[in-house]
């Protein structure tokens, strides 16, 4: 066991980096402080409640830590041995390359526009950064289509004695054998540039001019490919979502799910949307969003030394981490100049906020989703419930209702394939006590194989996992045992404390409750499962509640028209109300006697009762 005490003992305040090793010598956790005694000595507080450092803390067998001058020395030292050693308890982004730029070879007589990655030494004017390859690619594309500007190596284009076939589509304007002049390439290689620095509006003001130009010396074929040039940009204007004159912003969007987690990057750069991004770092259970920003921000942004010259000035997160006034500083100090990180409230950056989460949702359910993800977490799946064959069929129910109001069971479908939503199915639960979820799950699953078996050609599941504790897993093994169908493994699935994702226990008849570790692939494949099967639940549920609250009681009182049910309401304030009103109260209603009065009384106490 570590002996702490007699270690903290010793331990410097200054700033620093500390690194935590197991038995083993292997590195556990790389972490910086301000201030090394401090923030090693939080760890072994006997009021730590968070199950990852409780976790982590058991393995610790020594800590190592590097003093450093300044507090920002230990944010990039943190960042060089977190990227080196790749601790199990850090959160980690796999991710380290260089960011791509667009470069304009401006020291050629006809400049070349080419994708570029790395520091910005190459010759010629560079653009960027952009968040993806494919961002650059795309406007590369487009650049070729407006402008025609060449793409090829100059060794390709010196060789050259007749067009190429880009020419031939009209996608370059043929430099390389004098099909157009110096001045008007150089014209094109303007306008592209500044499109490049998001002064597209300049562009098309000055290709109406040329258009109107050619127009009045009635050269009409050129006066249409200038009208072309500017439909093309406005088609491009009209699907920007950023609307702004400036700006230099990266916004970073969240969503954890199953866990894996997605960081989804915009950029903007000269008030333009450059693109986006999505990031998959390797998180342990029970992260906290803010812990996974500050991971990811210093991460991305310091471990690479062309990255430091592309710092945004803004960095707009929907969790901004705890040791953001830190991080700040750090950053500002590296790209020279003043960065802020904001959570927006309003305004168009809450909007761009909310399209980078957005985004980031889609490519996290993409990535759940993928064939190789499936097929990896059905493996793990296999081995930890110890399973003789691989399950080709996994089937997932829950229960979704509001204090027993309006109960819908529902049932989700994987395959090794993924989700097979064509085949998901919803129960409208009836004849129950309100709120008896074990009887609910008993109708379900009873409802669902006797269908199955009616319906022979169906395929029976592997599988079954039920949202649930030992009640809910006996009510549906007693079904199994019923229809004669025992040899499907049953799994109950119940919520660890605090509803925390990570800390699920499972259930297995004639089986002791157990844990799958919180970095447990088997672990995320079941979370995942039985998040689709609560969202498949309780939107059911929802529809069903909204379309009974939709339905008033009176309608089926006779006598009682529109007229006369907006005058009761209007009058008590609501069916409330009204079910609580004496028999005196309902005669002073206009339009209400007392053999309709009576009827009302009669009905709403019957239905209350």
């Amino acid at each position: 066991m570590f002996n702490f005490k007699s270690f903290l003992a010793n331990l410097s305040q200054q700033p620093g980096v500390y690194q935590m090793l197991g038995e083993q010598g292997e590195i556990l956790y790389i972490g910086k402080a301000r201030n090394l005694k401090k923030r090693v000595a939080s760890y072994f507080n006997a009021k730590t409640n968070d199950p990852k450092t409780q976790a982590l803390v058991q393995h610790i067998h020594t800590i190592e830590v590097i003093v450093t001058h300044s507090e920002n020395e230990a944010v990039l030292l943190e960042c060089t041995l977190i990227k080196k050693h790749r601790p199990r308890y850090n959160i980690l982004l796999r991710d380290d390359k260089s960011y791509p730029y667009i470069v304009m070879t401006t020291q050629h007589v006809f400049p070349r526009i080419d994708f570029y990655r790395g520091p910005r030494k190459k010759k010629g004017a560079c653009f960027g950064p952009y968040p993806s390859v494919l961002a650059v690619r795309e406007t590369i594309s487009l650049l070729q289509k407006i402008f025609h500007l060449r793409t090829c190596a100059d060794s390709y284009y010196n060789a050259r004695t007749r067009p190429c076939l880009l020419y031939q589509v009209g996608r370059c304007s043929g430099p390389c054998v004098k099909l157009i002049t110096q001045a008007d390439y150089a014209q094109n290689v303007q306008l592209a540039m500044l499109f490049l620095q998001g002064k597209s509006k300049v562009v098309v003001t000055l290709l109406q001019e040329k258009m109107e130009a050619a127009s009045t010396a009635l050269n009409f074929e050129l006066a249409a490919e200038y009208r072309d040039q500017i439909s093309r940009l406005r088609q491009l204007q009209a699907r920007q979502y950023v609307n702004v004159a400036t700006g230099h912003a990266d916004i970073l969007g969240l969503a954890v799910q199953a866990g894996m987690a997605c960081v989804q990057l915009l950029a903007i750069r000269s008030g333009q949307l450059l693109g986006s991004r999505a990031y998959f770092p390797s998180v342990l259970a029970n992260s906290t969003a803010s812990d996974i920003m500050s991971a990811f921000i210093t991460q991305h942004y310091l471990n690479h030394p062309a990255h430091t010259e592309d710092i945004p000035k803004e960095i707009l997160t929907g969790s901004t981490p705890s040791d953001q006034d830190w991080i700040e500083q750090v950053l500002s100090s590296q790209s020279g100049r003043k960065v802020e990180l904001h959570q927006p409230r309003r305004g168009d950056k809450l909007k761009w906020l909310e399209m980078a989460e957005q985004n980031a949702k889609q490519s996290l359910a993409a990535r759940l989703f993928t064939r190789s993800t499936i097929e990896e977490r059905m493996l793990a799946l296999q081995q930890a419930l110890s399973l003789a064959h691989l399950p080709a069929r996994i089937e997932c129910y829950d229960i979704s209702h509001s204090m027993g109001e309006a109960a819908v069971g529902s049932c989700v479908v994987f395959n090794r394939e993924g989700p097979i939503k064509s085949e998901y199915r919803r129960f409208n639960i009836k004849d129950i006590t309100p709120g008896d979820d074990v009887a609910a799950m008993r109708q379900v699953v009873m409802r669902r194989f006797e269908r199955l078996q009616k319906e022979a050609a169906a395929a029976l599941p592997d599988v079954v996992l039920v949202d649930g504790g030992l009640p809910q897993l006996q009510a549906a093994n007693d079904v199994m045992v019923t229809l004669k169908l025992e040899e499907i493994t049953l799994i109950g699935v119940s919520k660890g404390p605090g509803r925390k994702p990570g800390f699920e226990t499972l259930h297995r008849l004639s089986h002791a409750p157990w844990h799958l570790p919180g970095d447990s692939m088997a672990l995320h494949f079941i979370q995942q499962i039985r998040d689709e099967a609560h969202r498949f639940a309780i939107t059911g549920h929802r529809l069903r509640r909204d379309k009974t609250r939709r339905v008033s009681v009176l309608q089926d009182i006779p006598g009682i028209g529109a007229k006369r049910r907006r005058e009761l309401l209007r009058y008590f304030g609501g069916i409330q109300g009204i079910a609580h009103a004496s028999l005196g109260e309902l005669l002073k209603v206009p339009g209400i006697n007392r053999s309709l009065a009576e009827r009302i009384f009669v009905s709403l106490h019957d239905t209350n009762s």
